[in-house]
Protein backbone atom coordinates (compact mmCIF):
# COMPACT_ATOMS: atom_id res chain seq x y z
CA UNK A 1 0.00 0.00 0.00
CA UNK A 2 1.23 3.53 -0.70
CA UNK A 3 2.51 5.39 2.36
CA UNK A 4 0.49 8.47 1.40
CA UNK A 5 -3.23 7.68 1.00
CA UNK A 6 -3.55 10.55 -1.47
CA UNK A 7 -0.81 9.15 -3.67
CA UNK A 8 -1.03 6.01 -5.76
CA UNK A 9 2.00 4.44 -7.39
CA UNK A 10 2.58 2.02 -10.20
CA UNK A 11 5.81 0.35 -11.25
CA UNK A 12 8.08 2.60 -13.30
CA UNK A 13 10.14 1.04 -16.06
CA UNK A 14 12.54 3.10 -18.15
CA UNK A 15 11.94 0.78 -21.09
CA UNK A 16 8.33 -0.25 -20.64
CA UNK A 17 6.77 -2.50 -23.29
CA UNK A 18 4.45 -0.84 -25.81
CA UNK A 19 1.30 -2.16 -24.19
CA UNK A 20 1.96 -0.45 -20.83
CA UNK A 21 0.38 2.82 -21.99
CA UNK A 22 -1.16 1.86 -25.33
CA UNK A 23 -4.52 3.08 -26.59
CA UNK A 24 -6.21 -0.01 -28.02
CA UNK A 25 -9.23 0.24 -30.32
CA UNK A 26 -11.65 -2.68 -30.17
CA UNK A 27 -13.00 -3.76 -33.55
CA UNK A 28 -16.21 -5.79 -33.78
CA UNK A 29 -15.59 -6.77 -37.42
CA UNK A 30 -19.12 -7.39 -38.66
CA UNK A 31 -20.14 -3.89 -37.53
CA UNK A 32 -17.07 -1.77 -38.29
CA UNK A 33 -17.08 -1.36 -42.09
CA UNK A 34 -18.44 -3.37 -45.03
CA UNK A 35 -15.88 -3.83 -47.79
CA UNK A 36 -17.86 -6.03 -50.20
CA UNK A 37 -21.35 -4.52 -49.94
CA UNK A 38 -23.19 -7.53 -48.52
CA UNK A 39 -24.40 -5.67 -45.42
CA UNK A 40 -21.95 -7.29 -43.01
CA UNK A 41 -18.65 -5.76 -41.95
CA UNK A 42 -15.49 -7.57 -42.97
CA UNK A 43 -11.70 -7.41 -43.05
CA UNK A 44 -11.74 -5.60 -46.40
CA UNK A 45 -13.75 -2.86 -44.70
CA UNK A 46 -11.24 -2.60 -41.86
CA UNK A 47 -8.33 -2.41 -44.30
CA UNK A 48 -10.07 0.40 -46.20
CA UNK A 49 -10.56 2.32 -42.93
CA UNK A 50 -7.04 1.90 -41.56
CA UNK A 51 -6.22 5.56 -42.35
CA UNK A 52 -9.11 6.57 -40.09
CA UNK A 53 -7.64 4.53 -37.24
CA UNK A 54 -4.19 5.98 -37.89
CA UNK A 55 -5.60 9.51 -37.78
CA UNK A 56 -7.49 8.71 -34.59
CA UNK A 57 -4.11 7.97 -33.02
CA UNK A 58 -4.53 4.44 -31.64
CA UNK A 59 -1.59 2.15 -30.93
CA UNK A 60 -3.25 -1.22 -31.43
CA UNK A 61 -6.42 -2.95 -32.60
CA UNK A 62 -8.19 -5.70 -30.70
CA UNK A 63 -10.37 -7.83 -32.96
CA UNK A 64 -13.23 -9.79 -31.48
CA UNK A 65 -13.30 -13.31 -32.96
CA UNK A 66 -12.98 -13.30 -36.74
CA UNK A 67 -12.78 -17.08 -37.07
CA UNK A 68 -14.98 -19.61 -38.84
CA UNK A 69 -18.17 -19.75 -36.78
CA UNK A 70 -21.89 -20.50 -37.01
CA UNK A 71 -22.35 -17.12 -35.26
CA UNK A 72 -24.68 -18.35 -32.55
CA UNK A 73 -22.90 -15.97 -30.17
CA UNK A 74 -21.38 -13.24 -32.30
CA UNK A 75 -18.33 -15.30 -33.26
CA UNK A 76 -17.54 -16.50 -29.74
CA UNK A 77 -18.61 -19.95 -30.89
CA UNK A 78 -15.49 -20.91 -32.82
CA UNK A 79 -15.29 -23.73 -35.34
CA UNK A 80 -11.70 -23.13 -36.43
CA UNK A 81 -9.26 -20.76 -34.68
CA UNK A 82 -6.85 -20.99 -37.63
CA UNK A 83 -9.09 -19.65 -40.38
CA UNK A 84 -11.31 -16.62 -41.01
CA UNK A 85 -15.06 -16.83 -41.35
CA UNK A 86 -15.88 -16.49 -45.07
CA UNK A 87 -18.40 -13.75 -44.28
CA UNK A 88 -15.52 -11.67 -42.93
CA UNK A 89 -12.79 -12.56 -45.40
CA UNK A 90 -9.85 -14.92 -45.74
CA UNK A 91 -6.75 -15.85 -43.79
CA UNK A 92 -4.66 -14.07 -46.41
CA UNK A 93 -6.66 -10.89 -45.81
CA UNK A 94 -6.11 -11.19 -42.07
CA UNK A 95 -2.37 -11.56 -42.60
CA UNK A 96 -2.37 -8.54 -44.91
CA UNK A 97 -4.40 -6.51 -42.41
CA UNK A 98 -1.96 -7.27 -39.59
CA UNK A 99 0.97 -6.23 -41.81
CA UNK A 100 -0.71 -3.09 -43.19
CA UNK A 101 -1.73 -1.93 -39.73
CA UNK A 102 1.77 -2.53 -38.41
CA UNK A 103 3.20 -0.43 -41.24
CA UNK A 104 1.04 2.43 -39.90
CA UNK A 105 2.38 1.89 -36.39
CA UNK A 106 -0.67 -0.06 -35.22
CA UNK A 107 -0.31 -3.49 -33.63
CA UNK A 108 -2.94 -6.25 -33.61
CA UNK A 109 -4.41 -8.14 -30.66
CA UNK A 110 -6.62 -11.11 -31.46
CA UNK A 111 -9.31 -12.76 -29.36
CA UNK A 112 -8.86 -16.39 -28.32
CA UNK A 113 -11.83 -18.30 -26.89
CA UNK A 114 -10.50 -21.19 -24.79
CA UNK A 115 -13.48 -22.20 -22.64
CA UNK A 116 -15.61 -23.67 -25.42
CA UNK A 117 -15.91 -24.35 -29.15
CA UNK A 118 -18.81 -24.25 -31.58
CA UNK A 119 -21.17 -27.21 -31.80
CA UNK A 120 -19.95 -27.86 -35.36
CA UNK A 121 -16.30 -28.02 -34.32
CA UNK A 122 -14.77 -31.29 -35.61
CA UNK A 123 -13.98 -32.40 -32.08
CA UNK A 124 -17.56 -32.00 -30.92
CA UNK A 125 -19.12 -33.59 -33.98
CA UNK A 126 -16.79 -36.55 -33.47
CA UNK A 127 -17.79 -36.67 -29.80
CA UNK A 128 -21.52 -36.71 -30.48
CA UNK A 129 -21.03 -39.40 -33.11
CA UNK A 130 -19.10 -41.61 -30.65
CA UNK A 131 -20.50 -43.80 -27.92
CA UNK A 132 -20.51 -42.81 -24.23
CA UNK A 133 -17.14 -43.47 -22.64
CA UNK A 134 -15.27 -43.10 -25.93
CA UNK A 135 -11.99 -41.11 -26.13
CA UNK A 136 -13.63 -38.54 -28.42
CA UNK A 137 -15.89 -37.49 -25.57
CA UNK A 138 -13.05 -36.96 -23.13
CA UNK A 139 -12.28 -33.53 -24.62
CA UNK A 140 -15.66 -32.28 -23.35
CA UNK A 141 -17.94 -32.74 -20.33
CA UNK A 142 -20.43 -35.51 -21.10
CA UNK A 143 -22.30 -36.97 -18.14
CA UNK A 144 -25.39 -39.09 -17.48
CA UNK A 145 -28.41 -37.17 -16.31
CA UNK A 146 -29.65 -37.06 -12.75
CA UNK A 147 -32.84 -38.72 -11.50
CA UNK A 148 -34.13 -42.25 -12.00
CA UNK A 149 -34.45 -41.87 -15.77
CA UNK A 150 -31.56 -39.47 -16.28
CA UNK A 151 -34.03 -36.79 -17.34
CA UNK A 152 -32.54 -34.03 -15.17
CA UNK A 153 -29.27 -32.19 -15.84
CA UNK A 154 -26.22 -33.41 -13.91
CA UNK A 155 -26.01 -30.13 -11.93
CA UNK A 156 -28.14 -27.09 -11.25
CA UNK A 157 -25.47 -24.64 -12.43
CA UNK A 158 -26.89 -21.52 -14.08
CA UNK A 159 -25.54 -19.80 -17.16
CA UNK A 160 -24.40 -16.16 -17.43
CA UNK A 161 -26.71 -16.10 -20.48
CA UNK A 162 -29.65 -17.24 -18.41
CA UNK A 163 -31.05 -20.75 -18.25
CA UNK A 164 -29.36 -24.09 -17.77
CA UNK A 165 -25.77 -25.07 -18.44
CA UNK A 166 -26.47 -28.61 -19.65
CA UNK A 167 -28.20 -29.91 -22.77
CA UNK A 168 -29.22 -33.47 -23.47
CA UNK A 169 -28.08 -35.11 -26.65
CA UNK A 170 -31.00 -35.33 -29.09
CA UNK A 171 -30.22 -38.94 -29.94
CA UNK A 172 -28.44 -40.08 -26.80
CA UNK A 173 -28.72 -40.47 -23.05
CA UNK A 174 -25.89 -38.21 -21.94
CA UNK A 175 -25.84 -34.49 -21.27
CA UNK A 176 -23.05 -32.07 -22.20
CA UNK A 177 -21.89 -28.94 -20.38
CA UNK A 178 -22.11 -25.46 -21.86
CA UNK A 179 -21.61 -22.59 -19.45
CA UNK A 180 -22.90 -20.28 -22.17
CA UNK A 181 -25.21 -21.17 -25.09
CA UNK A 182 -26.01 -24.79 -26.09
CA UNK A 183 -24.00 -24.21 -29.27
CA UNK A 184 -20.87 -23.59 -27.16
CA UNK A 185 -19.86 -26.91 -25.55
CA UNK A 186 -17.22 -26.50 -22.83
CA UNK A 187 -13.83 -28.07 -23.34
CA UNK A 188 -12.21 -30.32 -20.74
CA UNK A 189 -8.97 -28.52 -19.93
CA UNK A 190 -7.66 -31.54 -18.03
CA UNK A 191 -7.18 -33.18 -21.42
CA UNK A 192 -3.62 -32.84 -22.81
CA UNK A 193 -4.86 -32.50 -26.40
CA UNK A 194 -6.92 -29.46 -25.46
CA UNK A 195 -3.94 -27.76 -23.86
CA UNK A 196 -1.64 -28.59 -26.78
CA UNK A 197 -4.21 -27.34 -29.29
CA UNK A 198 -4.47 -23.88 -27.77
CA UNK A 199 -0.74 -23.49 -27.32
CA UNK A 200 -0.44 -24.18 -31.03
CA UNK A 201 -3.19 -21.62 -31.78
CA UNK A 202 -1.14 -18.99 -29.96
CA UNK A 203 1.92 -19.85 -32.04
CA UNK A 204 -0.13 -19.83 -35.23
CA UNK A 205 -1.17 -16.19 -34.74
CA UNK A 206 2.09 -14.99 -33.24
CA UNK A 207 3.82 -16.37 -36.33
CA UNK A 208 1.49 -14.21 -38.43
CA UNK A 209 2.36 -11.03 -36.60
CA UNK A 210 -0.21 -10.80 -33.82
CA UNK A 211 1.18 -8.67 -31.00
CA UNK A 212 -1.15 -9.93 -28.32
CA UNK A 213 -3.95 -12.22 -27.23
CA UNK A 214 -7.13 -11.19 -25.43
CA UNK A 215 -8.36 -14.23 -23.50
CA UNK A 216 -12.13 -14.61 -23.34
CA UNK A 217 -13.73 -15.72 -20.04
CA UNK A 218 -10.27 -16.47 -18.72
CA UNK A 219 -11.30 -17.58 -15.24
CA UNK A 220 -13.75 -20.39 -16.10
CA UNK A 221 -11.67 -22.93 -18.02
CA UNK A 222 -11.17 -25.49 -15.28
CA UNK A 223 -14.01 -27.49 -13.70
CA UNK A 224 -14.19 -29.69 -10.65
CA UNK A 225 -14.40 -33.24 -12.11
CA UNK A 226 -16.79 -34.24 -9.31
CA UNK A 227 -19.28 -31.60 -10.58
CA UNK A 228 -20.51 -30.39 -7.17
CA UNK A 229 -23.16 -27.71 -6.84
CA UNK A 230 -22.01 -24.13 -6.31
CA UNK A 231 -21.48 -23.70 -2.55
CA UNK A 232 -23.39 -21.09 -0.59
CA UNK A 233 -20.09 -19.43 0.28
CA UNK A 234 -17.38 -19.32 -2.35
CA UNK A 235 -13.86 -19.01 -0.95
CA UNK A 236 -10.34 -19.70 -2.11
CA UNK A 237 -10.95 -21.60 -5.33
CA UNK A 238 -13.78 -23.85 -4.13
CA UNK A 239 -16.15 -22.78 -6.91
CA UNK A 240 -16.83 -25.75 -9.20
CA UNK A 241 -16.13 -23.86 -12.44
CA UNK A 242 -14.87 -20.35 -11.74
CA UNK A 243 -11.38 -19.24 -10.68
CA UNK A 244 -10.09 -22.66 -9.82
CA UNK A 245 -6.47 -22.92 -8.76
CA UNK A 246 -5.46 -25.27 -11.56
CA UNK A 247 -6.32 -22.68 -14.24
CA UNK A 248 -2.99 -21.04 -13.51
CA UNK A 249 -1.14 -24.04 -14.91
CA UNK A 250 -2.67 -23.19 -18.29
CA UNK A 251 -1.57 -19.55 -18.25
CA UNK A 252 1.92 -20.32 -17.02
CA UNK A 253 2.35 -22.45 -20.10
CA UNK A 254 0.81 -19.75 -22.34
CA UNK A 255 3.30 -17.26 -20.93
CA UNK A 256 6.18 -19.57 -21.84
CA UNK A 257 4.87 -19.73 -25.41
CA UNK A 258 4.50 -15.94 -25.55
CA UNK A 259 7.95 -15.27 -24.10
CA UNK A 260 9.54 -17.56 -26.67
CA UNK A 261 9.09 -14.72 -29.21
CA UNK A 262 11.69 -11.97 -29.34
CA UNK A 263 9.52 -8.83 -29.34
CA UNK A 264 6.95 -7.73 -26.76
CA UNK A 265 3.71 -9.75 -26.99
CA UNK A 266 0.93 -9.29 -24.49
CA UNK A 267 -1.61 -11.61 -22.85
CA UNK A 268 -4.69 -9.69 -21.65
CA UNK A 269 -7.23 -11.54 -19.55
CA UNK A 270 -10.97 -10.99 -19.31
CA UNK A 271 -11.23 -11.82 -15.61
CA UNK A 272 -14.33 -10.76 -13.66
CA UNK A 273 -13.45 -11.33 -9.99
CA UNK A 274 -14.42 -9.27 -6.96
CA UNK A 275 -11.71 -10.85 -4.79
CA UNK A 276 -8.56 -8.77 -5.37
CA UNK A 277 -6.22 -11.37 -3.97
CA UNK A 278 -7.62 -14.01 -6.30
CA UNK A 279 -7.43 -11.61 -9.24
CA UNK A 280 -3.79 -10.89 -8.48
CA UNK A 281 -2.92 -14.53 -9.04
CA UNK A 282 -3.53 -14.20 -12.79
CA UNK A 283 -0.91 -11.53 -13.44
CA UNK A 284 2.84 -11.67 -13.06
CA UNK A 285 6.12 -12.58 -14.72
CA UNK A 286 4.97 -16.19 -15.15
CA UNK A 287 1.32 -15.69 -16.18
CA UNK A 288 -0.74 -12.97 -17.87
CA UNK A 289 0.71 -9.53 -18.50
CA UNK A 290 -2.44 -7.70 -17.41
CA UNK A 291 -6.21 -7.98 -16.96
CA UNK A 292 -9.00 -5.56 -17.77
CA UNK A 293 -9.91 -3.06 -15.06
CA UNK A 294 -13.72 -3.11 -15.10
CA UNK A 295 -14.31 -1.20 -11.85
CA UNK A 296 -14.50 2.28 -13.38
CA UNK A 297 -16.82 1.03 -16.13
CA UNK A 298 -19.13 -0.48 -13.52
CA UNK A 299 -19.10 2.53 -11.18
CA UNK A 300 -21.87 5.16 -11.19
CA UNK A 301 -21.41 8.84 -12.05
CA UNK A 302 -20.57 9.80 -8.49
CA UNK A 303 -17.35 11.17 -7.02
CA UNK A 304 -16.82 8.78 -4.13
CA UNK A 305 -17.65 5.68 -6.17
CA UNK A 306 -15.48 6.66 -9.12
CA UNK A 307 -12.53 7.61 -6.95
CA UNK A 308 -12.83 4.35 -5.05
CA UNK A 309 -12.89 2.44 -8.34
CA UNK A 310 -9.78 4.21 -9.60
CA UNK A 311 -7.93 3.82 -6.29
CA UNK A 312 -8.77 0.14 -5.95
CA UNK A 313 -7.73 -0.58 -9.54
CA UNK A 314 -4.42 1.25 -9.11
CA UNK A 315 -3.67 -0.45 -5.82
CA UNK A 316 -4.52 -3.86 -7.22
CA UNK A 317 -2.19 -3.33 -10.15
CA UNK A 318 0.51 -1.99 -7.86
CA UNK A 319 0.43 -5.37 -6.15
CA UNK A 320 0.46 -7.07 -9.53
CA UNK A 321 3.45 -5.06 -10.72
CA UNK A 322 1.55 -4.33 -13.92
CA UNK A 323 -0.29 -1.36 -15.44
CA UNK A 324 -4.12 -1.31 -15.57
CA UNK A 325 -6.12 -1.72 -18.77
CA UNK A 326 -8.97 0.81 -18.47
CA UNK A 327 -12.29 0.34 -20.28
CA UNK A 328 -15.58 2.24 -20.44
CA UNK A 329 -17.40 -0.25 -22.64
CA UNK A 330 -17.10 -3.13 -25.06
CA UNK A 331 -19.21 -5.38 -27.27
CA UNK A 332 -21.03 -6.77 -24.21
CA UNK A 333 -21.86 -3.54 -22.38
CA UNK A 334 -24.50 -0.81 -22.71
CA UNK A 335 -22.81 2.10 -24.49
CA UNK A 336 -21.48 4.87 -22.20
CA UNK A 337 -23.49 7.62 -23.92
CA UNK A 338 -26.63 5.79 -22.84
CA UNK A 339 -25.44 4.45 -19.51
CA UNK A 340 -24.32 7.81 -18.12
CA UNK A 341 -27.68 9.35 -19.01
CA UNK A 342 -29.58 7.17 -16.58
CA UNK A 343 -30.49 7.67 -12.95
CA UNK A 344 -28.50 4.53 -12.18
CA UNK A 345 -25.43 4.99 -14.36
CA UNK A 346 -23.50 1.98 -13.05
CA UNK A 347 -23.29 -1.17 -15.14
CA UNK A 348 -24.47 -4.64 -14.28
CA UNK A 349 -25.54 -7.42 -16.64
CA UNK A 350 -28.33 -8.25 -14.20
CA UNK A 351 -29.87 -4.78 -14.63
CA UNK A 352 -30.16 -4.81 -18.42
CA UNK A 353 -33.81 -4.24 -19.28
CA UNK A 354 -36.17 -2.63 -21.72
CA UNK A 355 -37.47 0.91 -21.37
CA UNK A 356 -35.03 2.46 -18.89
CA UNK A 357 -35.47 6.28 -18.98
CA UNK A 358 -32.39 7.88 -20.50
CA UNK A 359 -31.19 11.42 -21.19
CA UNK A 360 -28.83 10.64 -24.07
CA UNK A 361 -27.44 14.16 -24.41
CA UNK A 362 -26.53 14.18 -20.72
CA UNK A 363 -25.08 10.71 -21.11
CA UNK A 364 -23.00 11.73 -24.11
CA UNK A 365 -21.64 14.76 -22.26
CA UNK A 366 -20.64 12.63 -19.29
CA UNK A 367 -19.17 9.92 -21.55
CA UNK A 368 -16.88 12.54 -23.11
CA UNK A 369 -15.73 13.53 -19.62
CA UNK A 370 -15.13 9.89 -18.69
CA UNK A 371 -13.02 9.44 -21.81
CA UNK A 372 -10.67 12.19 -20.63
CA UNK A 373 -10.61 10.66 -17.16
CA UNK A 374 -9.54 7.19 -18.31
CA UNK A 375 -7.09 8.52 -20.90
CA UNK A 376 -5.37 10.57 -18.19
CA UNK A 377 -4.82 7.60 -15.88
CA UNK A 378 -1.61 5.55 -15.98
CA UNK A 379 -1.83 2.34 -17.95
CA UNK A 380 -3.42 1.33 -21.22
CA UNK A 381 -6.89 2.35 -22.37
CA UNK A 382 -9.31 0.35 -24.53
CA UNK A 383 -11.82 2.16 -26.76
CA UNK A 384 -14.75 0.21 -28.15
CA UNK A 385 -15.60 1.16 -31.74
CA UNK A 386 -18.11 4.02 -31.82
CA UNK A 387 -17.19 5.45 -28.43
CA UNK A 388 -15.07 7.98 -30.28
CA UNK A 389 -18.26 9.04 -32.10
CA UNK A 390 -20.37 9.24 -28.94
CA UNK A 391 -22.75 6.57 -30.22
CA UNK A 392 -25.65 5.65 -27.96
CA UNK A 393 -27.17 2.22 -27.38
CA UNK A 394 -29.79 1.34 -30.01
CA UNK A 395 -32.71 0.18 -27.87
CA UNK A 396 -35.52 0.00 -30.42
CA UNK A 397 -34.19 -2.67 -32.77
CA UNK A 398 -36.93 -4.88 -34.23
CA UNK A 399 -37.09 -7.91 -32.00
CA UNK A 400 -37.17 -10.30 -34.93
CA UNK A 401 -33.69 -9.05 -35.90
CA UNK A 402 -32.06 -9.62 -32.51
CA UNK A 403 -29.38 -12.32 -32.60
CA UNK A 404 -27.84 -12.27 -29.14
CA UNK A 405 -28.50 -15.52 -27.23
CA UNK A 406 -28.98 -13.48 -24.05
CA UNK A 407 -32.24 -12.19 -25.52
CA UNK A 408 -33.53 -15.62 -26.54
CA UNK A 409 -32.43 -17.45 -23.39
CA UNK A 410 -34.04 -14.84 -21.14
CA UNK A 411 -37.38 -15.36 -22.83
CA UNK A 412 -37.17 -11.86 -24.23
CA UNK A 413 -36.88 -10.11 -20.86
CA UNK A 414 -33.24 -9.15 -21.43
CA UNK A 415 -32.66 -7.00 -24.54
CA UNK A 416 -29.24 -8.56 -25.00
CA UNK A 417 -26.17 -6.94 -26.49
CA UNK A 418 -27.15 -6.23 -30.10
CA UNK A 419 -27.84 -2.59 -29.21
CA UNK A 420 -24.13 -1.87 -28.80
CA UNK A 421 -23.22 -3.84 -31.95
CA UNK A 422 -25.11 -1.81 -34.56
CA UNK A 423 -22.95 -0.98 -37.64
CA UNK A 424 -20.99 2.27 -37.48
CA UNK A 425 -22.09 5.43 -39.37
CA UNK A 426 -19.44 6.74 -41.76
CA UNK A 427 -21.24 9.14 -44.14
CA UNK A 428 -24.30 11.12 -43.12
CA UNK A 429 -26.00 11.27 -46.51
CA UNK A 430 -25.17 7.78 -47.81
CA UNK A 431 -27.39 4.68 -47.76
CA UNK A 432 -26.70 2.71 -44.60
CA UNK A 433 -24.86 5.80 -43.35
CA UNK A 434 -21.89 4.78 -45.46
CA UNK A 435 -21.31 1.50 -43.63
CA UNK A 436 -20.37 0.01 -47.01
CA UNK A 437 -17.10 1.34 -48.36
CA UNK A 438 -18.48 1.23 -51.91
CA UNK A 439 -22.01 1.37 -53.29
CA UNK A 440 -24.49 0.07 -54.23
CA UNK A 441 -24.68 -2.17 -51.20
CA UNK A 442 -27.10 -4.20 -49.15
CA UNK A 443 -28.61 -2.68 -46.02
CA UNK A 444 -26.50 -3.16 -42.86
CA UNK A 445 -27.21 -6.35 -40.95
CA UNK A 446 -28.74 -4.31 -38.13
CA UNK A 447 -30.54 -1.00 -38.86
CA UNK A 448 -28.98 2.25 -37.66
CA UNK A 449 -31.12 4.97 -36.05
CA UNK A 450 -31.77 8.04 -38.20
CA UNK A 451 -30.22 10.41 -35.65
CA UNK A 452 -26.86 8.72 -36.14
CA UNK A 453 -26.49 10.76 -39.34
CA UNK A 454 -25.40 13.64 -37.09
CA UNK A 455 -22.85 11.32 -35.49
CA UNK A 456 -21.38 9.96 -38.75
CA UNK A 457 -17.64 10.27 -39.20
CA UNK A 458 -17.83 12.78 -42.05
CA UNK A 459 -20.29 14.96 -40.11
CA UNK A 460 -18.08 14.96 -37.03
CA UNK A 461 -14.96 15.72 -39.02
CA UNK A 462 -16.59 19.03 -40.03
CA UNK A 463 -17.31 20.06 -36.44
CA UNK A 464 -14.49 21.22 -34.19
CA UNK A 465 -16.51 20.41 -31.06
CA UNK A 466 -17.48 16.87 -32.05
CA UNK A 467 -16.73 13.80 -29.98
CA UNK A 468 -14.49 12.46 -32.74
CA UNK A 469 -12.39 15.63 -32.74
CA UNK A 470 -12.19 15.47 -28.94
CA UNK A 471 -10.80 11.92 -29.10
CA UNK A 472 -8.30 12.87 -31.79
CA UNK A 473 -7.04 15.80 -29.74
CA UNK A 474 -6.95 13.73 -26.56
CA UNK A 475 -4.95 10.91 -28.10
CA UNK A 476 -2.50 13.38 -29.63
CA UNK A 477 -2.05 15.25 -26.32
CA UNK A 478 -2.05 12.27 -23.98
CA UNK A 479 1.60 11.32 -24.12
CA UNK A 480 2.80 14.91 -24.23
CA UNK A 481 0.92 15.84 -21.07
CA UNK A 482 1.02 12.65 -19.00
CA UNK A 483 4.47 11.12 -18.67
CA UNK A 484 4.25 7.35 -18.89
CA UNK A 485 7.56 7.20 -17.05
CA UNK A 486 5.97 8.84 -13.98
CA UNK A 487 2.69 7.00 -13.36
CA UNK A 488 2.16 8.27 -9.81
CA UNK A 489 -1.35 9.62 -9.17
CA UNK A 490 -1.64 12.43 -6.61
CA UNK A 491 -5.21 13.24 -5.58
CA UNK A 492 -6.36 16.86 -5.36
CA UNK A 493 -9.19 18.15 -3.16
CA UNK A 494 -11.33 20.53 -5.22
CA UNK A 495 -14.69 19.72 -3.66
CA UNK A 496 -16.96 16.80 -2.85
CA UNK A 497 -18.37 16.64 -6.40
CA UNK A 498 -15.00 16.88 -8.13
CA UNK A 499 -12.64 14.08 -9.08
CA UNK A 500 -9.19 15.58 -9.56
CA UNK A 501 -5.67 14.20 -9.68
CA UNK A 502 -2.23 15.10 -10.90
CA UNK A 503 0.11 12.67 -12.62
CA UNK A 504 3.24 12.96 -10.53
CA UNK A 505 4.50 16.53 -10.80
CA UNK A 506 2.98 16.93 -14.25
CA UNK A 507 -0.42 17.54 -15.79
CA UNK A 508 -3.73 17.19 -13.99
CA UNK A 509 -7.21 15.90 -14.78
CA UNK A 510 -10.29 17.49 -13.21
CA UNK A 511 -13.83 16.11 -13.60
CA UNK A 512 -16.85 18.10 -12.45
CA UNK A 513 -19.40 15.49 -11.36
CA UNK A 514 -21.73 17.98 -9.70
CA UNK A 515 -24.72 20.02 -10.82
CA UNK A 516 -23.06 23.45 -10.67
CA UNK A 517 -20.08 25.15 -12.27
CA UNK A 518 -16.61 24.55 -10.87
CA UNK A 519 -14.15 27.46 -10.77
CA UNK A 520 -10.55 26.31 -11.15
CA UNK A 521 -7.80 27.77 -8.97
CA UNK A 522 -5.91 30.82 -10.20
CA UNK A 523 -3.21 29.97 -12.69
CA UNK A 524 -4.91 26.82 -13.98
CA UNK A 525 -4.06 26.39 -17.66
CA UNK A 526 -6.61 24.26 -19.53
CA UNK A 527 -5.03 22.15 -22.26
CA UNK A 528 -8.20 20.26 -23.26
CA UNK A 529 -11.83 20.23 -22.16
CA UNK A 530 -14.52 17.64 -22.85
CA UNK A 531 -17.10 20.43 -23.40
CA UNK A 532 -16.82 23.88 -24.90
CA UNK A 533 -15.03 26.45 -22.74
CA UNK A 534 -13.73 29.89 -23.67
CA UNK A 535 -9.94 30.34 -23.95
CA UNK A 536 -8.58 31.31 -20.56
CA UNK A 537 -11.90 30.48 -18.87
CA UNK A 538 -11.44 28.83 -15.47
CA UNK A 539 -15.06 27.68 -15.25
CA UNK A 540 -15.69 23.94 -15.68
CA UNK A 541 -19.39 23.27 -16.39
CA UNK A 542 -21.23 20.26 -14.93
CA UNK A 543 -20.47 16.93 -16.59
CA UNK A 544 -17.15 18.19 -17.93
CA UNK A 545 -13.54 17.09 -17.60
CA UNK A 546 -10.46 19.21 -18.27
CA UNK A 547 -6.78 18.48 -18.59
CA UNK A 548 -4.52 21.08 -16.99
CA UNK A 549 -0.98 21.75 -18.11
CA UNK A 550 1.72 21.46 -15.44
Amino acid sequence: MPLNPDEEHLPVSPAAPWWHDAVVYQVYPKSFADGDGDGTGDLAGVRARLPYLRDLGVDALWFTPWYVSPQEDGGYDVTDHRDIDPVLGTLEQAEALIAEARALGIRTIIDVVPNHVAADHPWFTAATAAAPGSPERDRFWFRPGAGPDGDSPPTGWTSPFGGATWSREPDGDEWYLHLFAPGQPDLNWNHPEVRAEYEDILRFWFDRGAAGIRIDSAAVLMKDPDLPEVPATVTGGNHPFEDRDDVHEVYRRWRQVTDSYDDDRVLVGEVWLADRERLARYVGPEELHTVFGFDVMAAPWEQAALRAAVVETLRTHERLGAPPAWVLGNHDVTRPATRYGREDSSFSYARKAWGIPTDVELGRRRARAMALLTLALPGSCYIYQGEELGLDEVEDLPRDLLQDPMYARSGGSNPGRDGCRVPLPWRADAPGLGFAVTSPAAAPWLPQPAHWADLAVDAQERRADSTLQLYRRALALRRRLFDAGDPTVVWMDLGEDVLAFRRGSGAACVVNLGEGDLVLPDGADVALASAATAPGDRVVPPGTAVWLRP
